[in-house]
């Protein structure tokens, strides 16, 4: 059967490539009618669809599976709480009984821990950054829902990285210094496991399921950005403080270090990219510093 992915930027572009290289019919999600055209020119199944605008909402469209993979657009006027909370329930009420699977993509803000301990699907949830607080709800709501809860993968991202997505790199190679703390735990996934997980979660048979997706091998801020300027032959990384009350200022405070072993012995699976050096080699082979 079909699938439909709301959301279809860095990670749910990706996922809708790999249906459709197995000849599946992808539907996909988009609130502006110029990029609808841009995806039915790649072969894509366009709807029009907001998911904070239920003014005008429409069932969306009878597909067997769906991935929710909606990222926050800084420059909209809505509130994270209404993109992923109010969103998700938007989402709820307008799928079709077709539908057998809902992959939601959440993130491993979730975890408010700073103290540079690991934590897993079991750790407690108790986010202090809004756009964790947000998507801590949605899970909540998710889970609790009579129909889908039942029907439901939910995936906790890392930090998403690849190709054409390497934070402030731009102010690395010009020699700037990054508005980041040195220390503190990055916790990430390569945009290709990401979406790796993805297609494993469609095939899980244990619903409802929560899996933590990162590569394990959570690094220092300074060792990331000491080896992409190495990769890229850029000055050595400086920091200095970022703004306060930035969004740079809110993640420097967290500290924690993310297992993603349930997922990978359930699915009996391995990372493409297992740690931040062999992704980070693999996405930045065309940048290199004038």
């Amino acid at each position: 059967m079909s699938k439909l992915v709301i959301g279809c930027g860095y990670l749910g572009s990706r996922v809708a490539r790999r249906w459709q290289t197995r000849g599946e019919t992808v539907f996909v999600t988009t609130r502006s009618p110029e990029r609808a055209e841009q995806l039915s020119q790649k072969g894509l199944v366009p709807r029009v669809w907001d998911i904070v605008d239920t003014s005008r909402s429409h069932s969306l469209p009878p597909v067997q599976t769906v991935v929710l993979a909606v990222g926050y657009d800084r420059s909209s006027a809505a509130t994270r709480e209404q993109v992923y909370v109010q969103g998700l329930d938007h989402v709820l009420q307008s799928l079709p009984p077709q539908v057998e699977r809902l992959v939601y993509v959440s993130s491993t803000g979730v975890y408010g821990q700073t103290d540079g301990g690991w934590v897993d699907e079991e750790s407690p949830c108790e986010p202090t950054r809004s756009g964790g607080q947000a998507c801590w709800k949605a899970e909540q709501m998710l889970k609790t829902h009579p129909v889908w809860g039942g029907r439901s993968v939910i995936l906790r991202m890392a930090g998403l990285y690849g190709p054409g997505r390497i934070p402030r790199l731009n102010l690395l190679v010009a020699g700037h210094p990054l508005p980041a703390a040195a220390k503190g735990f990055l916790n990430l996934i390569h945009v290709e496991d990401a979406a790796d997980a993805v297609l494993l979660a469609e095939s899980d048979q244990r619903c409802p399921a929560t899996y933590c997706v990162a590569d394990g091998q959570p690094c220092l801020r300074r060792e990331f950005y000491e080896e992409l300027a190495r990769l890229v032959g850029a000055p050595a990384p400086q920091f200095v403080p970022p703004q306060t009350g930035s969004s740079a200022w809110e993640r420097s405070g967290a500290n924690k270090r993310v297992d993603s072993q349930r997922f990978l012995r359930h699915f009996g699976h391995q990372w493409r990219y297992p740690a931040f050096r062999e992704g980070l080699a693999a996405s930045v082979v065309d940048v290199k510093v004038p």
